[in-house]
């Protein structure tokens, strides 16, 4: 007997600007999407922490060919540090590991700052997806290792303290770039005030180039998609209004130059052929640009003496 093919989800392309709930990981939040839509591929753009909430963003099929270009992207948090306790993990999930009585004053937390603003150089967390001789750091930190986490550099362009909590909790607003973890920001914070601290809430507000605008919550997709009693009905399924809430594929990459070109253009193009780019506006070099045609994206490639040559191909 033949064996079953199994079964393909539809092929939907576009990101979804997830505003993920506190409880949910990000492995799991992918996984509800990609039911959510029936998409036969998804993938996100930057892991947030069961305990942090706020911006996933999630590409389903071609756009997960665009997922480097918003890791890439500088992001922006608010988060709330709890002085007078180091955690494990640096934030509420894990055990107390230090204590101490002192807490800071406002303006003692404000000096600190310009000096974790820029490029520094930061040690991730020991409950990190950092890989440590081909082992994630948190595997060996479950396992009651404590491994060597050799410091990167990272860049921090704006940290600001936002208030100061009734509990004497700082709340800050950062914007940094790719790499940074907030939750050893907290703990390296706590050890130069000598009073330690750790993550007591996290939410990612931005990343480049999706805004807060672009937020999409659990209850809204939930709403607009079919129900588990239609797609166990065997039906067709309506997904218009569900789909209704996709970004197109090429809004990922804002931060390339955009050239468009016409239907024939297109075409040569998606079969991989490199073509001459026209137009008075239209780059002679660069390094890295995207074609569209009739507004949608169709590949991403180099320009090198006016002509286009593609390295990554979208479908129509």
């Amino acid at each position: 007997m033949g064996r079953r093919g199994k079964k393909k989800g539809r092929p939907i392309s576009g990101w979804v600007v997830f505003d993920k709930p506190v409880g949910m990981g990000s492995t799991e939040a992918v996984s509800k999407i990609k039911w959510l839509f029936q998409a036969e591929k998804a993938g996100h753009a930057g892991t947030l922490d069961p305990l942090a909430s706020g911006m996933l963003p999630i590409a389903l099929g071609e756009a997960t060919k665009t997922v480097p270009y918003v890791m890439d992207g500088a992001k922006i948090y608010q988060f709330t540090v709890a002085w007078g306790e180091e955690r494990s993990t640096d934030d509420l999930e894990g055990p107390v590991t230090k204590t101490s009585d002192q807490r800071p004053s406002e303006a003692e937390v404000r000096a600190l700052l310009p000096s974790y603003t820029g490029v520094i150089m930061q040690t991730p967390p020991q409950f990190s997806a950092i890989k440590i001789a081909g082992e994630r750091a948190y595997d060996l930190a479950r396992e009651g290792e404590t491994v060597e986490i050799p410091a990167r550099e990272i860049e921090i362009g704006r940290l600001e303290l936002i208030e100061t909590t009734p509990e004497g909790h700082s709340v800050f607003e950062i914007e940094c770039g790719k790499g940074t973890y907030v939750r050893s920001l907290a703990r390296d914070m706590g050890r130069d005030l000598g009073c330690y601290g750790h993550i007591a809430a996290l939410r990612r507000t931005e990343v480049d180039p999706f805004t807060d605008e672009d937020f999409v919550t659990l209850k809204e997709l939930e709403a607009a998609a079919p129900s588990a009693e239609d797609r166990n009905s065997g039906a067709e399924l309506d997904f218009s209004a569900l789909d209704e809430f996709l970004l197109d594929t090429g809004a990922a990459l804002d931060c390339l130059p955009q050239v468009p070109v016409n239907d024939d253009a297109a075409t040569r193009i998606r079969l991989g052929n490199p073509v001459i780019i026209r137009g008075r506006d239209a780059p002679v070099e660069a390094d890295e640009a995207c074609v569209t045609s009739r507004g949608k994206l169709v590949a991403i490639g180099a320009i090198e003496a006016g002509m286009f040559k593609p390295r990554r191909v979208f479908t129509a």
